[in-house]
C-alpha cells in the first residue's frame, strides 16, 4: 500500500515541475511587442541584451535606461463532455530592466533583469481535470551582465553570463470526485460507512499544494550581428540550456470535508511527508533574424527562433529519503523542438512619434499523447501593434499590444494515476473476506466471493482525461527608456 501511495505521489509532483511549455515569455519588451517581438538584427541599445548582445556594441548613447512592464491576461477553455469549462486568471506580469553603457566607443557594457518563463492558470478547485491541473504559478527570474564588442563598422560580438532562479506554486487534485463516490457507495453497500454519508459530486475531495524553490544556474547569452549595407542587416544569438534544479520541494494535503478526511486521511496524509528533488530544463534558444530599411523613415524585421525542447524526454524524481529509491519515477515527457516565427514593421511618422505592428507565429513543442491542461500547449497566432512618443530627444514612452490566439486542440488525452481506485480494491477484498469466513464461507472461496465482489464496483488504477482546448490572451505592455 505505502509504495502504491508513494508511486502516486511521484505523479502527482510531475505536474508542479513539468508546466513549463507554454510560459516562455515572448513580450519583454514593450516596444518590440509592437514589431512582433523581433530583435535579432535590429540596434536596440540596452535591450539588445536580451535580443541579441552583439547589437548593443552599435550603441550611440553614453548611457541607455529601459524597462518595460508587461500584463498577461490569459483564458484557457476546456470542452468536456459537450460543457466549456474556463479558467479563472489574474494577471501575470513579466518585467524588463535593461541598463547598459558605453567603456569605449567600440566597447558596451551593461547589466539586465528580465523573466524568461513566467505565469499561471488557474482552472479552479472542482472543474473535471482537477485530478490533473487546479491551478499553478511559475516564476523564473534572470540578471544577465554584457558585453558587446564593435570589431569594426560592419560587425559585433556580445556575450552575457545569464544566472537565473525561480519556484513553482501548483495545486492538483489527489482523487477524482466520481472515483470517490463510487468508493463510497461501496462502502455504504458494505455496511462501512453510514448510509446518510453524501457524496461528492463535482467537489475534488483531496487536493495537493506543492511549492519547490529552484537552485541558481548559470548559463550564457551570445551573438554576433553583420551589416550588410546600410539598408540591410543580419544577426544570430544563442541563449544556452539551464537545468532549474528543486532540491527539496515540500506536499501539503487539504481534504474538501471531514468525509474525505475519515476516507482518504490515513492514507493521503503520507504525502506531507514526501520531499522530492527534480530539474526542469530551460531550453537552449537559437535565433537569426533580418532586418531592411527600403526607406529611412520605414524598418522591416523578420526573426526565426528554434527552442530546444527535445532535451525535455523524461521528468525524473527522486525522494530524499534514500529507503525510498525503489519508488522515484522517470515520467516520459517527449518533447520536440518548435520553431516561432517573427514579422515587424516601424514607421518614423515624426521626429517624436514612432507606429509599429508585427505578427508572430509560436509552434507548439508538446506531444498531444501527454497533453495536460496544466500546460495547454498549442501553435499560437499572436498580432501585434505599438507606438513610441518622445516628449523629450532622450525620453521615449513604448506602448505595446498583443494578441494571442490559439490554434485549438481537439480530442487531447491525458492519461492519470486514480490514487483511490489504485487503493479500495486492496482495503475492501480482505474486509468483505473477513465477513463472509465469519459468516462460515471457507477462505479459499471467501477470497474468490470478494474478489469479484470488488471487481464489480468497477475500481480502476488509471483514468483518461479527454477535452477540446481553447486557448486566447491579451499582453499590454507599457515601456519608458532614457538616454543621453
Amino acid at each position: 500500500m505505502k509504495k502504491t501511495i508513494l508511486s502516486a505521489v511521484a505523479i502527482v509532483l510531475s505536474a508542479g515541475i513539468s508546466m513549463a511549455e507554454g510560459y516562455q515569455i515572448n513580450s519583454l519588451s514593450a516596444k518590440q511587442i509592437g514589431m512582433g517581438h523581433t530583435g535579432v538584427a535590429l540596434k536596440l541599445g540596452a535591450e539588445n541584451m536580451y535580443f541579441n548582445p552583439a547589437g548593443m556594441a552599435f550603441m550611440d548613447k553614453t548611457l541607455d535606461l529601459s524597462g518595460s512592464f508587461t500584463g498577461i491576461v490569459p483564458t484557457a477553455t476546456a470542452t468536456v463532455d459537450g460543457k466549456d469549462y474556463e479558467t479563472d486568471n489574474g494577471m501575470s506580469t513579466p518585467i524588463s530592466v535593461n541598463a547598459a553603457f558605453s567603456i569605449y566607443p567600440s566597447l558596451k557594457g551593461g547589466i539586465s533583469f528580465y523573466t524568461p518563463y513566467g505565469s499561471a492558470i488557474n482552472w479552479t478547485d472542482n472543474w473535471p481535470g482537477a485530478v490533473l491541473s487546479q491551478n499553478v504559478s511559475l516564476k523564473v527570474f534572470t540578471i544577465q551582465p554584457t558585453l558587446a564588442w564593435a570589431i569594426t563598422d560592419k560587425i559585433s560580438i556580445g556575450a552575457g553570463m545569464m544566472v537565473s532562479w525561480g519556484g513553482v506554486d501548483l495545486n492538483k487534485g489527489l482523487v477524482p470526485a466520481a472515483t470517490a463516490d463510487k468508493a463510497i457507495g461501496a462502502l455504504k453497500d458494505l455496511g462501512m460507512l453510514p448510509e446518510a454519508t453524501p457524496g461528492f459530486g463535482n467537489t475534488a475531495p483531496a487536493s495537493v499544494n506543492l511549492k519547490g524553490s529552484s537552485e541558481i544556474a548559470v548559463g550564457f547569452n551570445v551573438g554576433v550581428m553583420y551589416n550588410i549595407d546600410r539598408r540591410w542587416t543580419v544577426g544570430a544569438s544563442f541563449r544556452s540550456k539551464m537545468g532549474m534544479r528543486v532540491k527539496s520541494g515540500d506536499a501539503y494535503v487539504r481534504y474538501a470535508n471531514t468525509v474525505a478526511q475519515s476516507i482518504l486521511g490515513e492514507s493521503l496524509d503520507l504525502i506531507n511527508e514526501a520531499n522530492f528533488k527534480s530539474e526542469m530544463p530551460c531550453p537552449w534558444v537559437l535565433s537569426l533574424g533580418v532586418s531592411y530599411k527600403p526607406v529611412d523613415r520605414l524598418t522591416l524585421a523578420l526573426d526565426a527562433r528554434l527552442t530546444g525542447w527535445k532535451a525535455y524526454k523524461t521528468l525524473n524524481i527522486e525522494f530524499l529519503n534514500e529507503q525510498l529509491a525503489g519508488y522515484n519515477q522517470y515520467i516520459t515527457k517527449n518533447y520536440s523542438n518548435s520553431w516561432c516565427f517573427s514579422f515587424g514593421a516601424e514607421y518614423a511618422i515624426t521626429g517624436r512619434m514612432d507606429l509599429r505592428a508585427g505578427l508572430m507565429v509560436d509552434t507548439s513543442p508538446v506531444d498531444r499523447n501527454y497533453y495536460n491542461p496544466e500546460t495547454p500547449g498549442m501553435t499560437k497566432i499572436e498580432p501585434t501593434v505599438g507606438f513610441s512618443f518622445r516628449p523629450l530627444p532622450s525620453l521615449s514612452i513604448d506602448l505595446g499590444f498583443m494578441y494571442v490566439a490559439g490554434v485549438g486542440m481537439d480530442g487531447a488525452t491525458c492519461e492519470y494515476a486514480d490514487l483511490l481506485g489504485l487503493m479500495m480494491p486492496a482495503k475492501l477484498t480482505p474486509a468483505i473476506a473477513g465477513a463472509l469466513m465469519q459468516q462460515g464461507v471457507p477462505a479459499e472461496t471467501a477470497a474468490q466471493m470478494a474478489q469479484a465482489k470488488v471487481a464489480g464496483y468497477g475500481f480502476e488504477p488509471s483514468g483518461k482525461f479527454k477535452a477540446d482546448y481553447r486557448l486566447h490572451a491579451f499582453i499590454p505592455s507599457i515601456g519608458i527608456s532614457y538616454s543621453f
